[in-house]
């Protein structure tokens, strides 16, 4: 009987934040461990079919460098980076969007299905959803003392989102899944950062929270304790102190442009916990960190 009166508490204490959420967007950035570990999948995929029945419109966003890395190297092509992006030349282009948008992006899209959800997969190419211009890259100063521009190729940022298609998909029940490839002006395709990619879709879509799973427990103080909450101003001083470094940095920065561009609230938790996102949003502590603009 306890068992069963425990299981209503946290119905009970879920309830406050359904009433609050419903009928709003969420964005999820799945990526990391999340994505390889099949207890794991199974759990995310459940996570979204339950928001979406209870009133809450996810929309997915989903990385895949792993599964890139995977294929370049079974066609004999090797993984270049340069400032954690990859250098993308026209063949790589190809194997990117293959694995992106045919396998990856498909197989989500699957498994949120076989648990009784309606997902649809998407690129930034379907109804000009994501339109990008060339990611340029600096480093240092050459001879005349200007930055060196560094040409990676195929490497994209967002120009513009066009939020029809996805809201034209939250309407009919749809849970959309988006892979980061875009579209540039001549047509050409752009391989994209899917950290920044949620982001403004999260933006476009003025959306209540961005979500970005990785595969550490949240920013961590100078202590590396886990620091449940942060406002912006205090996420900047900690990225000026160097207490927030590394691959923190741009997820931190990713989820501040998203606040100023009129998102509510972002977290970055840890996508490797069962049940991650339902922990996050409907229970009174959650499990990560949660960023938040301050009042002003």
């Amino acid at each position: 009987m306890q068992n069963s009166i425990n299981k209503a508490k946290v119905l009970v204490e879920a309830l406050p934040y359904i009433q609050r959420f419903h009928d709003k967007t969420v964005v999820v950035k799945y990526g990391g461990s999340a994505m390889e570990e099949e207890g794991m999948k199974r759990s995310f995929a459940l996570d979204l079919v339950l928001l979406k029945y209870i009133g809450i419109h996810p929309v997915v966003v989903h990385g895949g460098g792993p599964q890139i890395g995977e294929m370049l190297a079974k066609v004999g092509k090797k993984s270049q980076f340069i400032q954690g992006m990859r250098v993308t030349d026209g063949e790589t282009m190809d194997v990117v969007e293959m694995v992106l948008v045919g396998k990856v992006n498909k197989e989500i899209v699957s498994l949120i299905n076989q648990q009784g959800g309606k997902a649809v997969g998407l690129s930034g190419k379907d109804g000009g959803l994501i339109t990008a211009k060339k990611l340029k890259l600096t480093r240092g100063t050459n001879k005349g003392g200007m930055p060196e521009v560094i040409d990676i190729g195929m490497v994209g940022e967002v120009k513009a989102i066009n939020p029809g298609v996805i809201e034209a998909l939250e309407k009919d029940n749809f849970v959309p899944v988006i892979a980061p490839v875009g579209v540039g002006e001549e047509g050409e395709t752009y391989n994209i950062n899917a950290d920044l990619v949620a982001g403004e879709i999260a933006s476009a879509l003025k959306a209540e929270k961005l979500i970005l799973l990785t595969d550490v427990d949240g920013v961590m103080d100078e202590r590396h304790r886990l620091i449940p909450t942060l406002n912006a101003k205090q996420a900047k001083r900690f990225i000026a102190q160097k207490v927030i470094s590394s691959g923190m940095i741009p997820k931190v920065n990713c989820c501040l442009h998203a606040l100023e561009k009129g998102v509510a609230k972002t977290h970055i938790i840890d996508g490797r916990v069962e049940h991650a996102i339902l922990l996050e949003i409907f229970t009174d502590v959650g499990i990560g960190t949660q960023i938040y603009k301050e009042p002003r």
